[in-house]
């Protein structure tokens, strides 16, 4: 028989927990990992499955007595008491994506369908240690950001192929999504090393602000160094940028330089990443 790897679990469910004047809400999704349940691919034998509606109802079951504020507290509640329900499974995977709602005032909130966070978590099971969070990984995913000035291309390589001007001073818009992980991936759990998703988005969204680059390369760069330098609990940080940037429409800014005005570029996307460890 091939080998195989093998996994099976439930996407999406909803979950919206609604404390006082505070909601932490978001798609939760369950994967159950190991190779104990490989007769119900090769035999059709189910007696050792959980039904993915299962999984459904005790992600909302647990969900309802969860008294913490973070997805990574959550996640890992959900983790174990899962796998201490079903103490003959390996492992699992757990991740969620945050529902975007901005709270407007003390109970109103407001959807917006755009950047989110996102957390991930792997769960083991052994008979010597009992359950271990095994590794984390923590997100934030479809940034668009846009600043009108502080922003340099120039002095790149060129050839007979090179029709791109050099830019001193540039309207940079990048689509940004931003990772981290821990050194220890326990300290996702505690509250001295957890590292709110909102802190690490105010340095991004600082450096994207005050740092005068050379390239979207540089600028990443410098937010990797500055998240690193900040949160010390951080082993890694990383990065996947796009350059949407605009470009001039030819002849407008003749007349005022000061007067500038850009308009979409070509439907081709400049691609950026970067992995910092420390």
């Amino acid at each position: 028989m091939p080998d195989a790897k093998i996994s099976y679990g439930k996407l999406s469910v909803p979950v919206h927990l609604v404390r006082g004047e505070e909601l932490l809400a978001a798609d939760v999704s369950m994967e159950v990992l190991g190779q104990g349940f490989l007769p119900a691919y090769t035999e059709g034998d189910n007696s050792s499955v959980v039904a993915t509606d299962t999984m459904k109802n005790v992600i909302l079951r647990r969900a309802h007595d969860y008294g913490g504020g973070t997805f990574e507290g959550l996640l890992y509640d959900l983790g174990v008491g899962f796998l201490k329900t079903y103490p003959e499974m390996e492992g699992l995977r757990l991740w969620a994506v945050q529902q975007p709602w901005i709270k407007e005032t003390g109970r109103l909130f407001r959807r917006v369908d755009g950047d989110h966070e996102v957390v991930e978590i792997e769960l083991a099971q052994s008979s010597e240690s009992g359950i271990t969070l095994a590794d984390h990984r923590a997100g934030h995913l479809g940034l668009r950001l846009l600043k009108t000035t502080g922003s340099a291309f120039t002095k790149f390589a060129r050839d007979d192929d090179t029709t791109l001007p050099e830019r001193l001073d540039r309207p940079l818009f990048i689509h940004l999504d931003v990772h981290w992980k821990y050194g220890d991936p326990a300290d996702a759990l505690s509250d001295a090393g957890h590292v709110a998703d909102a802190e690490i988005l105010k340095v991004v969204l600082g450096t994207f602000d005050d740092f005068v680059s050379e390239s979207i390369q540089q600028l990443v760069h410098e937010m990797g160094v500055r998240l690193l330098a900040q949160f010390p609990a951080l082993s890694q940080v990383s990065f996947r940028g796009e350059n949407h940037t605009y470009d001039p429409v030819p002849g407008a800014a003749d007349a005022d330089p000061l007067s500038k005005t850009y308009t979409s570029p070509f439907p081709a996307w400049g691609l950026i990443t970067l992995v910092l460890d420390r």
